[in-house]
């Protein structure tokens, strides 16, 4: 996870396969952020979401937003956009990690009001997503296809 109003600063997060890359941006505040999460609860292993609460999204997702909050970002007027949950190396969907990851960020939204402007989930492709503090651009690179501003 990572938040910048650092308008020099560009993030990247690169192949997403069944984890979720989160984006927020803050047009006005010029504050943004990449969210890169493996697995829906934390529960899953409670000793690994205390050391690394971002690797979940019911425990990471809070805390990145609150942290964009900090640098002067606003809810209303952030945009967000929401990439990965494939099920690369699960192909049959037998753990179906990337349809749990994505239903736990729905979910989680909906409970906070957030409103998705972008998503591209699902398949079985890897996917890598930027973004530029500056401007917001956001690009995102899919596995077999250009990369496009999103």
């Amino acid at each position: 996870m990572k938040v910048s109003n650092d308008i020099n600063a560009n993030l990247v997060t690169y192949s997403l396969g069944s984890c979720i890359g989160m984006v927020i941006y803050d047009p006005v505040a010029h504050v943004g952020g990449i969210f890169h999460f493996m697995l829906p609860e934390s529960k899953l292993d409670a000793e690994k979401a205390r050391k690394n609460p971002f690797m979940f999204a019911d425990s990471g997702t809070p805390r990145f937003f609150k942290t964009a909050y900090e640098l002067g970002a606003k809810k209303q007027r952030m945009r967000v956009i929401v990439v990965g949950g494939a099920e690369v190396l699960d192909q049959k969907g037998f753990f179906n990690i990337g349809k749990r990851n994505h239903m736990a960020v729905r979910q989680i939204f909906w409970k906070n009001k957030v409103l998705v402007d972008y998503e591209d989930v699902g398949g079985n492709v890897n996917r890598t997503i930027r973004l530029a503090i500056k401007d917001g651009q956001t690009r995102l690179k899919v596995s077999g296809r250009e990369e496009i501003t999103i």
